[in-house]
């Protein structure tokens, strides 16, 4: 595959023309033998793909210029036409990526406008391209193609924001923060401890885009329409020219599934509900109620009518990125669950919503790979946060049990105790002892050990546990799963 920017897979056609106008022939000489009138120009344009699958271009001459090898290698093809047909591709790859291609919708998609100008440039040898060969299997090898590109792609940018979040982890090992259930401090937890738990989460995302790329990478071509062809083909050659890892071993399920770009969706939208839950954190602690954090003014933007604001805009809009994922992934699960084998055209929709899902995913991972390793952590604010919610109420607990208590026993104990500074006002670490035995006779002197905030989260030194021993643990173990968690191979 090219590699050059305009085969990325989330690039915007190169600069073209998309003919349109009256004057143009509407009746496709690609395939119009059959018909005995011309188009409808609206069912022209209501039909044609090429405003957006035009995005496919690389991939599609790399499919070409691998059947076109193959072909001749077959005996199909003689080497003169190989080159012709060569020299003509590299001539239109050219065109594109310099603006200067005529894209026509009477040519209906980017197969057949490719194609088309192939056999203006060289005649007979570019209608020959297409021997053994269908639009079925070869768009379905396309946004394979496509698809590979952009796992390895979005496997990059996951990777740069996970090797982000374990240097922001380690800066933060130690710093105390509350943590929460329904949103209502629980216990005390380290800011490096709550970051790992963003990695873990992300980390799977990356993954599964590496299961996916190894599920994806197997090639159609050679499926043609939906029988195979009868043409000497050799599926081989074309496999190992286009790096798939396999053939598609049935050519009705070849051209027909898209089961391959819903996984991608999936993963896109699961990826997407990660990061929003991650941006909500952002937008609350950001907010002037928690000032556990602050954003880069790059980030962010201000208020057109009150000069005080500044507004964690990046975070807010990931957040409503996020229903558009899930949009478009029960676009796609629609489109295939009522398809009969095999190819129909309603599969010309599959290519909006995944081009989509790619663009957001890219953008969104990329916003929060640049964003999060630059978060300003407000230490103090956390600190005070996390001693104002009775957040070492079950280290009083589990102290009591030690000392022989049920926990059921020691479970009223504490709540008894903490009845009475919601009515003081005071915390538990600031009661006196005198205040403390009125509860239990068992506490003694040493409870204030298990009371502090720092005792609390060096208390939880196992593997998962909040201390900051066990982070930076915790981070060491999470740099060499990195390295090894996209094995698209």
């Amino acid at each position: 595959m090219n590699s050059s920017d305009s085969s990325h897979p989330t690039s915007r056609p190169a600069a073209g023309k998309t003919a349109t106008d009256s004057s143009e022939a509407v009746t496709n000489t690609q395939w119009g033998g059959r018909f005995s009138e011309s188009t409808d120009q609206f069912v022209q344009a209501f039909t044609a793909s090429v405003t957006f699958d035009q995005r496919l271009y690389a991939q599609d001459i790399a499919g070409s210029r691998a059947h076109a090898t193959m072909l001749q290698r077959s005996g199909v093809l003689n080497q003169e036409d190989l080159v012709a047909i060569q020299e003509g591709l590299n001539d239109i790859e050219a065109d594109i990526r310099a603006g200067k291609f005529q894209w026509s919708v009477a040519l209906e998609d980017v197969h057949m406008n490719i194609e088309a100008a192939l056999t203006a440039r060289i005649g007979d040898a570019g209608k020959r391209l297409h021997t053994g060969r269908s639009r079925n299997d070869q768009v379905a090898t396309d946004i394979r193609l496509y698809l590979r590109d952009a796992c390895d792609q979005a496997a990059s940018e996951c990777t740069r924001l996970l090797e982000g979040l374990l240097d922001l982890a380690g800066l933060h090992a130690a710093t105390i923060m509350p943590g929460f259930t329904h949103l209502q401090t629980a216990q005390p937890v380290t800011f490096g401890h709550h970051v790992m738990a963003w990695f873990e989460m992300l980390l799977r995302d990356l993954e599964r885009l590496g299961d996916t790329r190894r599920r994806l990478n197997r090639m159609p071509l050679g499926a043609a329409a939906l029988a195979g062809t009868s043409y000497p083909i050799d599926r081989e050659i074309t496999r190992e020219l286009l790096g798939f890892d396999a053939l598609c071993e049935n050519s009705l399920d070849a051209v027909s599934d898209r089961d391959f770009a819903i996984e991608f969706t999936s993963n896109t939208a699961i990826c997407l509900m990660h990061l929003s839950r991650i941006a909500e954190e952002l937008v609350l602690w950001m907010s002037a109620q928690f000032r556990f954090i602050d954003l880069p003014d790059r980030f962010c933007t201000g208020s057109s009518i009150m000069p005080q604001k500044k507004n964690p805009d990046v975070p807010e809009l990931v957040r409503g990125k996020t229903g558009r994922a899930y949009g478009n992934l029960m676009a796609l699960l629609t489109l295939m669950k009522s398809q009969p084998l095999a190819y129909n055209k309603d599969n010309q929709e599959d290519k909006e919503p995944l081009f989509d899902s790619v663009d957001t995913l890219l953008g969104c991972v990329r916003a929060f790979a640049d964003m999060l390793p630059a978060i300003e952590v407000r230490h103090e604010a956390m600190r005070s946060a996390a001693r104002a919610g009775f957040s070492t109420a079950t280290d009083l607990a589990d102290y009591l049990v030690c000392k022989g208590l049920t926990f059921r026993d020691a479970h009223e104990v504490v709540g008894s105790a903490v009845a009475y500074g919601v009515a003081h006002e005071q915390d538990l670490a600031d009661m006196p002892l005198t205040i403390l035995q009125g509860f239990s006779d068992q506490i003694e002197q040493d409870v204030f050990q298990v009371l502090t905030l720092e005792g609390s989260v060096n208390a939880r030194a196992h593997v998962g546990g909040t201390a900051p021993a066990a982070v930076k643990q915790a981070i060491e173990r999470a740099r060499a799963r990195l390295d090894t968690a996209y094995m698209p191979n």
